[in-house]
């Protein structure tokens, strides 16, 4: 197929992808929202419970992120440090994973992270939210909360995967010729 035949086809597929997301967006606004508890999490500083991280924020995302031993969470990481500030202007933002606050702490900074971390480690926080397999598991996503006074509910989550909307890498090896072909997923962190 020519150039751009392939590209008017490609085009009408974005349309329809951006008319879905508009559907998604109209049903995400019907939602009934869960309540929650407060839980305690623990940062550098010790413990903070879930209300502390909306700062003076009425919404809070919250990454389910797998910890230093996953690449995958760890490239996703990566790309919320390119966003973090302009988040951060609209909503809270953390990223709460398994790992003790001194393993967060050293692994942010050796990739150059500004964002807020968080530990759930002993808490049934990724469980309650649906972030723990079956097997045990540690499963990556996103949640966003909302806080009305002491109330604190979740409006919405969705999981992460390879290739998903999250990740904007995969966009990119989209538009190359043999897609995301062979490239190797490198090891980021041998683990805590």
């Amino acid at each position: 197929m020519k150039y751009a035949d392939v590209n008017g086809k490609l085009a009408d597929y974005r349309r329809q992808i951006a008319t879905i997301r508009e559907k998604m967006r109209e049903t995400a606004a019907t939602v009934e929202p869960q309540e929650v508890k407060d839980y305690e999490f623990a940062n550098i500083d010790g413990p903070v419970r879930l209300s502390e991280l909306f700062g003076h924020h009425e919404d809070l995302i919250l990454i389910h992120n797998m910890g230093v031993s996953c690449s995958y969470c760890t490239l996703w990481a990566d790309g919320y440090n390119g966003i973090h500030q302009h988040v951060v202007t609209r909503a809270a933002f953390v990223a709460s994973s398994p790992d003790r606050p001194t393993v967060q702490k050293k692994f942010a900074e050796s990739r150059g992270w500004k964002f807020p971390m968080v530990s759930h480690a002993g808490s049934t926080f990724a469980a309650d939210m649906g972030y723990v397999s079956a097997k045990g598991g540690w499963m990556p996503g996103v949640s966003v909360f909302r806080r009305e006074g002491h109330t604190i509910m979740r409006v919405s989550d969705t999981g992460f995967s390879p290739s998903d909307d999250f990740c904007t890498l995969w966009h990119f090896f989209d538009l190359l010729p043999g897609g995301i072909g062979e490239w190797p997923m490198k090891p980021t962190h041998a683990g805590p």
